[in-house]
């Protein structure tokens, strides 16, 4: 076994985004819609610790859902 395996990263699946007032969300109740940042054909964003590192699509299959990784993103080093 690698030592690289026992190591734990934060992976983030980002749909979209929305900034709220929280007087809004202290209104919110069950079924209530939250309007993101996207449309259906844009990308889903993974994150990994904080950076983006690919793009892709959700899948669903039944009760499953997985991610379509579409591209792996270039680091832009600075």
């Amino acid at each position: 076994m690698s030592v690289l395996e026992s190591i734990y990263v934060d992976m983030s699946i980002v749909l979209g985004s929305a900034q709220v007032p929280i007087r809004q969300i202290l209104k919110m109740g069950r079924g209530a819609m939250i309007p993101l940042d996207c449309g259906h054909d844009d990308p889903t964003l993974v994150y990994v610790n904080g950076e983006l590192v690919a793009k892709g699509r959700i899948m669903v299959d039944g009760d499953q859902m997985s991610l379509e990784v579409s591209e792996v993103v270039q680091r832009v080093r600075g």
